[in-house]
């Protein structure tokens, strides 16, 4: 690995150059996975069993396990976003995990970390309007008028700071790698990373995945709870 994102190609369309990166084409790989997972499931479940054995049961597990984090969450009122934030979770975790595999994960980039976190940012202002209507875009302007742009200012910060998170994490598990591999002689590559691997790709990579769930569901609950400032 190395610390800086590759340009593997650059593209001339109508006169105008298109880098393809890659975080680009590890995000298509990802993508390309999780299609293939789907279509996968999909045929699986095709013959559907009442009583659900092997590949059935394992698959109901998973999305009902997600169901209850999300009910935990935000509870029953928007359950509908779990399909939503299933997807940014498989997403998330794959792109850690396929470090175990020599894949820079794309969370690794800012520019996939911040898109993320503002497709939940565009969600906290829809869901709060749709719910709160004029009360949530009076929330902006209280206790005080004048107090309009510190509030802004830290409607702002919530991407920013989701974006970061993520980003910083999953960036320093590519750099500390990198060095480890950099370091270490080539015939102890193959003994000694395994256990940092495990934390970097594996356990930090969940937490990261579960607390950038969390905040952005928790983030939306609350701007369109009746209770919020």
């Amino acid at each position: 690995m190395d610390f800086n994102i590759k340009n593997l190609w650059v593209l001339d369309i109508a006169g105008v150059e298109v880098w393809i990166t890659e975080t680009m084409m590890n995000t298509w790989i990802i993508m390309l996975l999780l299609t293939m997972l789907a279509v996968i499931v999909r045929v699986k479940l095709r013959t559907f069993k009442q009583v659900p054995t092997g590949f059935q049961n394992a698959i109901e597990a998973i999305i009902e396990s997600f169901d209850n984090f999300v009910h935990n969450t935000v509870g029953d009122k928007f359950m509908y976003l779990g399909n939503w934030f299933f997807m940014v979770f498989t997403f998330v975790l794959i792109s850690s995990l396929g470090g175990l595999f020599g894949l820079r994960p794309p969370t690794a980039d800012w520019t996939t970390a911040f898109a993320l976190a503002l497709v939940t940012f565009g969600m906290i202002q829809v869901m709060g309007i749709i719910h709160r209507k004029g009360k949530y875009l009076k929330s902006f302007f209280e206790p005080y008028v004048i107090f309009f742009p510190l509030n802004f200012i830290g409607e702002l910060a919530r991407p920013i700071s989701l974006s970061f998170r993520l980003f910083g994490n999953a960036l320093a598990g590519v750099i500390f790698m990198s060095l480890i591999y950099g370091l270490i002689p080539i015939y102890l590559r193959f003994a000694l990373p395994a256990a940092l691997h495990f934390y970097f790709d594996l356990f930090s990579g969940v937490l990261q995945t579960y607390i950038f769930c969390v905040l952005s569901l928790t983030f939306i609950s609350s701007a369109s709870s009746a209770g919020a400032p």
